[in-house]
Parts: structure tokens; C-alpha cells; sequence
């Protein structure tokens, strides 16, 4: 009977089974085995091993990359952290259909395609069709220019922290429904006020969604490229083709046709997220329950 079972148990699998192995795994494995590989008009394709990994993390282009979603990181992630957090927070303390309403207004921007949010923004964010023109003209002053070089970064920020907020929200709100309400009601009768049991007994009980939503931000973060590759055509010059190691690799293989190096350079960004993700979960492995 068990044996039975199992047969029938990889039958059910096998479709799903197929799929990943055919549509992830062995593009992977092409990838990785092309970027070990290089191919030049003299010698023509040839194996060298290691020495495109070598070339990328000596790239200046490669590396500033690198920094620009350092930066992104250092200030999207504690922006959507906070903005999902508070939104969390306030709708656990509602129990009226409000509640439902608010919780479905705030997911409603992930759940809008990001190559269709990142359109949307560049209309808004545009000078000559935009609203800001109109606004900023009622009070008498000049619109700022929000696909400028000089602003384009938090530009940037806005459109990822509108688009994923509410997802994370969506985590943390399902996280601080499953605290038993007896704890709080024992921390009002220690005379506990709502900011107290806010701050001190519903944040710290959610330690392990809040490191989940973190790693999940940390991730998106260092594989930014679907909102500036867009705005990309409207912004004028802003945001150039290495703006990030994704959209490098993405010009160097369709643009350039170094389909080697480009390969090189998603698996040393792979690397770099895996890396990042392992030491921050080592280093949170108490709040997150990992130990």
C-alpha cells in the first residue's frame, strides 16, 4: 500500500517536475556552464574556467552596480519595513469592515504587474503629461523634475516601496493574528498602554516574520531591475545601462551579444545575494528562530 502511494505521489509531482527541471534547472545549468566558457572572433569559443568570476569582481561597472543597490538597499528596506509595519500595527487594532477595506488598498499595488506599475509611475513622474505640473502650478511653483538625474534614485525608492509594501503588510498582519489575545490583555492589566503593547509585546512576537520580510526585501533589492529598465526610455539620460548588475548582464548580452560574461555576471550576482542572505540569517538566527 505505502509503495502504492508513493508511485501514485510521483505521478502527481511528475508535471511540476518536469516544468522545473525544464524550465529552471537547465537553463541554469546551460547558464553556469556558459559563463565558464568565453568567446572571442580569433579563438572562438573556448573554456576558461574561473577567469570570467575573476574579471567581474574587478569590474568598476560591475562593482558600482553593486554599490547603487547597496544604497537602494540602505534606504528601501527600512522604508517598506516601516511603512508595513505601522500599516500592520493600525489594522490590527481594527475590527470594523474598514479594516477589510484598508487591508485590500494596500495590497492592491503588488498585485498590479511591476512592468505595468513602473508605466504608471513614469506618466505620473513625467513633466509634460504628468499631475505634478497642474499641483504644483495652483500654489504658484515649478514642478520638480522626478525623472532627473539628481532625483531619479528616490524616484526609484517611492515606486518599490508603493509596489511591495503591501505585500510585506500582508506578512506581518497574518503574523500578529496569530499572537493570542490573552497577552495582551495581561500587559493592559500591568498598565500597558497601546504604543507599550504596540512597541513592546507585538513587534518583539513577530521578530521572525519581520527577518522573513527583510530577506525578502534584501533579495528584490540586489535584483533591481524591472522599474529602472522602464523608466529607463522617460528618464532622459538618468539611468544609464550598468544602473544595476541585473541590467548590466541584460546589455551586455542582448546589446553587446557577450552571452559568457553576461552569464558571469548573474551567477557573481547570485553569489552576492546568497552570501548576504546566509550572514544576515546567521546573524538573526535567534529572532528567526533558526539556531
Amino acid at each position: 500500500m505505502d509503495r502504492k502511494r508513493q508511485r501514485w505521489g510521483w505521478l502527481f509531482v511528475a508535471p511540476f517536475g518536469v516544468v522545473f527541471l525544464t524550465f529552471l534547472v537547465a537553463p541554469l545549468a546551460y547558464a553556469f556552464w556558459m559563463s565558464l566558457q568565453t568567446n572571442t572572433l580569433a579563438t572562438g569559443t573556448t573554456f576558461t574556467g574561473l577567469a570570467n568570476y575573476v574579471k567581474a569582481f574587478s569590474d568598476p561597472i560591475f562593482l558600482g552596480g553593486l554599490g547603487r543597490v547597496g544604497q537602494f538597499a540602505l534606504i528601501m528596506i527600512p522604508a517598506q519595513m516601516i511603512v508595513a509595519l505601522v500599516a500592520a500595527l493600525v489594522l490590527d487594532n481594527l475590527s470594523t469592515a474598514l479594516s477589510k477595506f484598508s487591508r485590500l488598498m494596500i495590497f492592491v499595488p503588488y498585485a498590479i504587474p511591476v512592468v505595468i506599475g513602473a508605466l504608471m509611475w513614469g506618466f505620473l513622474y513625467s513633466p509634460r503629461f504628468g499631475p505634478a505640473t497642474d499641483i504644483f502650478g495652483l500654489i504658484g511653483l515649478a514642478a520638480p523634475d522626478f525623472l532627473a538625474k539628481g532625483s531619479i534614485f528616490a524616484s526609484l525608492v517611492n515606486i518599490v516601496t508603493w509596489q511591495w509594501a503591501g505585500y510585506y503588510m500582508i506578512i506581518i498582519y497574518a503574523a500578529l493574528r496569530g499572537i493570542d489575545p490573552a497577552i495582551y490583555e495581561a500587559a493592559r492589566l500591568d498598565g500597558a498602554n497601546g504604543r507599550q503593547i504596540a512597541l513592546r509585546v507585538k513587534v518583539p512576537m513577530i521578530s521572525s516574520s519581520m527577518v522573513m520580510v527583510l530577506i525578502f526585501s534584501l533579495i528584490g533589492t540586489l535584483q533591481f531591475f524591472t522599474e529602472p529598465q522602464v523608466l529607463r526610455a522617460v528618464a532622459q539620460g538618468a539611468i544609464p545601462v550598468s544602473y544595476t548588475p541585473n541590467m548590466y548582464a541584460y546589455s551586455l548580452a542582448f546589446s553587446y551579444s557577450q552571452f559568457n560574461y553576461a552569464s558571469a555576471i548573474s551567477f557573481s550576482l547570485g553569489i552576492v545575494v546568497f552570501i548576504g542572505s546566509y550572514l544576515f540569517l546567521f546573524v538573526t538566527r535567534k529572532q528567526s528562530g533558526l539556531k
